[in-house]
């Protein structure tokens, strides 16, 4: 690190635009060994390339459980706090809320502790300040967990539906309706319709006909949060396998509108897509999270790995969204989004990782695009 003048750091590689590329050297934090300790004062330090499921099956081992978990287990800690990834809840905020100090190596080979109020500044940062090494995280006492699916629910209200339980997502191709599937803490009542659309009480091993056989299980069977929490297994191929992600935060009280905006272009993006996930996110206070400040609707899309997704399906629906102020998630792809116009601490952010880094190690093509460093 020391001898290096251009570096970025690597974890599971679930991102889908170039902001691990670097012309320098690209370090994998994969590689080193998973490292979990869980301290009696209800945190846990964790290697920042472990696994949310690695972590996950040694917290639940110590009786301990995180506030909420992304749809994949598969993904790095370092990896998703960097880039402000979340899972789903009207009172869930990203997965970075719960850092309360890391650890980074420094453009001079430095280790160098962020603790207190510099982790709102410095958790969402892109790996465009140093190699992060180690995050301690916030921990609460375990917890059981049922997943609900409701099919058929009409598009045009789901937005009503997301505090049916702790966490919410609405899958879709807009076609007019949603499967909502609705994850809820025990010891609880489950409704058995939502907005006219029933319970299904049988554990489908599926989301789409694109997406079989790598799903956790439904049907209202009990488990423990960290086999309910997540859409997908730990021991399977996440998702299809093979696609493009993008994905818009928008406000929270926009929501109807602007599901109602996508649904107006759905008949021209289908054929490039693979499904749509809707979720709420709560509003934090990290510099550079996608739910900065306001609660929020996040409106995710899976793409087919093709031209037409790229060209057409992408921007289409960051140009549709764009009229409620969207923020693109910083690690998926998206095309054209004005950031200084709805990132509030962007110049804030971009002149503080200057000044941490000025040999601007860190820096790339990618981040000094998305405004996150200054130009060369």
């Amino acid at each position: 690190m020391a001898r290096a003048t251009a570096v970025r750091a690597l974890g599971t590689r679930h991102t889908f635009n170039g902001l691990a590329d670097s012309p320098g050297v690209l370090l994998d934090l994969t590689a080193l060994p998973d490292r979990v300790d869980v301290r009696d004062d209800g945190t846990v330090a964790v290697s920042a390339g472990t696994t949310f499921g690695a972590l996950a099956r040694e917290l639940q081992r110590h009786g301990r459980a995180l506030h909420t978990m992304g749809s994949l287990p598969h993904i790095s800690v370092g990896g998703a706090v960097a880039t402000g990834t979340h899972g789903s809840g009207d009172r869930a905020g990203a997965l970075a809320t719960a850092v309360r100090a890391f650890t980074l190596v420094g453009p001079d080979g430095a280790l160098r502790e962020v603790a207190g109020a510099d982790v709102e500044a410095q958790a969402v940062a892109l790996g465009s300040i140093g190699v992060v090494t180690e995050l301690v995280l916030a921990t609460e006492p375990t917890y059981q967990v049922r997943q609900d699916v409701y099919r058929g629910l009409p598009v045009a209200g789901v937005h009503e539906a997301f505090g049916v339980g702790d966490s919410v997502s609405a899958f879709t191709r807009w076609e007019g309706t949603a499967d909502l599937w609705v994850k809820t803490r025990l010891p609880a009542d489950v409704p058995d319709e939502v907005l006219g659309a029933p319970r299904d009480p049988v554990s489908r091993d599926r989301i789409t006909d694109e997406i079989v056989g790598n799903v956790t299980p439904q049907g209202g069977e009990p488990g423990p949060w960290h086999e309910r929490l997540p859409h997908f297994r730990h021991d399977a191929t996440p998702s299809n396998g093979d696609e493009i992600q993008s994905e818009f935060f928008v406000d929270r009280a926009d929501a109807a509108a602007a599901i109602a905006a996508v649904a107006a272009v759905g008949h021209r993006i289908r054929e490039h897509l693979v499904v749509s996930e809707l979720r709420t996110v709560a509003a934090d206070r990290l510099w550079l999270s996608m739910a900065h400040g306001r609660d929020s609707l996040a409106v995710h899309f899976t793409w087919r790995k093709t031209a037409g997704a790229r060209e057409v399906g992408i921007p289409l629906v960051g140009e549709v969204l764009a009229a409620f102020g969207a923020r693109p998630h910083w690690g998926k792809a998206h095309a054209g989004a004005d950031l200084a116009a709805v990132v509030p601490r962007l110049a804030e952010a971009r002149a503080l990782f200057d000044a941490l880094d000025p040999g601007r190690v860190f820096s790339s093509p990618h981040v000094e695009a998305l405004g996150v460093r200054s130009g060369r």
